[in-house]
């Protein structure tokens, strides 16, 4: 009796008799294609949105005669010449001494805009005090006062206060919540989380001051880190507060080190002027990339009720 041996790799028919399955087949390409679409779109997307770092990066090595003539992506003759100009100093000024001011002033807003937005935020939203909903809609409401409106009265405080050309100006309203944004962003956190958190620390006999330090902050870290990379955002590109109350060139932030270098000649070295903003840049994208997934997740829980 002859026997037939069957071959593996052969897939073995449907038949009706024997209630043999027929080998699996393969999902038709189309529908893959509305993936690709979306890919390639947002593909698209992310490269309109970059093309201007991207150029400007680019633009960093061309020289300052081919501006005018060459307006396109890459350099026709590039050269590393503006980051030594850049290097070497602007007005006699080392250009670390730029960077450091900046990130003096990046880090004290950090710390004053944590500090007193979280403390403020704390007292909205857990402590019971007369007049608290309306000075917190009276916070709400600086939001819509644009900083044109407050620069006269808050430079004739600071003159009469003698802090003109010092950091304090740029750093004392940090330190005193009077960012209403931040403060806002913190409450919200913090109305989110269940009070039995709260309760079961005071039967324990903690205070306000336990309950914030212990249990609150360590509950509000997104909220805190998203402030942060705001806060230290802003303050890095701030130009105007810089402008209104320094005067010495050695205390100017990197936003006046750009205006000194353009204002050093009679003409504008474009070339080394792009390529100090390329290094002003690093820091904040460096600052950003470590922190975005703490504004990831602050943005994701922000909706989420305890």
């Amino acid at each position: 009796m002859t026997t037939i041996e069957s071959n593996p790799a052969v897939p073995v028919p449907a038949d009706p008799e024997y209630g043999t399955q027929p080998a699996p087949r393969r999902r038709p390409m189309r529908r893959h294609v509305p993936t690709v679409v979306w890919l390639v779109g947002i593909l698209a997307l992310s490269a309109l949105v970059l093309y201007p770092l991207l150029w400007m990066v680019s633009a960093s090595f061309k020289p300052s005669s081919e501006f005018g003539s060459n307006q396109g992506f890459f350099p026709e003759n590039p050269t590393v010449e503006n980051f030594v100009k850049v290097l070497q100093g602007i007005a006699g000024i080392p250009t670390w001494r730029f960077f450091a001011n900046s990130v003096v002033l990046g880090i004290g807003a950090v710390i004053g805009t944590v500090i007193s937005s979280s403390m403020a935020a704390y007292a909205f939203a857990r402590i019971r005090f007369r007049g608290g909903p309306v000075l917190f809609a009276a916070m709400i409401g600086t939001l819509l006062l644009p900083f044109h409106v407050l620069i006269i009265p808050q430079y004739i405080i600071f003159r009469n206060l003698g802090m003109i050309d010092t950091y304090w100006p740029l750093l004392a309203g940090k330190f005193l919540a009077t960012e209403a944004f931040f403060v806002f962003l913190m409450v919200q956190f913090i109305r989110n989380l269940p009070r039995e958190l709260d309760e079961a620390a005071r039967i324990d006999g903690c205070g306000h001051a336990r309950i914030f330090f212990s249990i609150t902050l360590p509950l509000i870290k997104p909220a805190l880190i998203t402030s942060s990379i705001f806060a230290f955002i802003w303050s890095w590109n701030d130009f105007l507060g810089p402008l209104l109350y320094l005067n010495t060139p050695e205390k100017y932030p990197l936003p006046l080190a750009l205006n000194i270098f353009n204002d050093q000649t009679s003409t504008t070295d474009y070339g080394a002027t792009v390529a100090i903003a390329v290094l002003a840049l690093v820091p904040v994208m460096l600052f950003f990339i470590i922190f975005q997934r703490f504004l990831i997740t602050g943005v994701a829980t922000q909706g989420l009720k305890g």
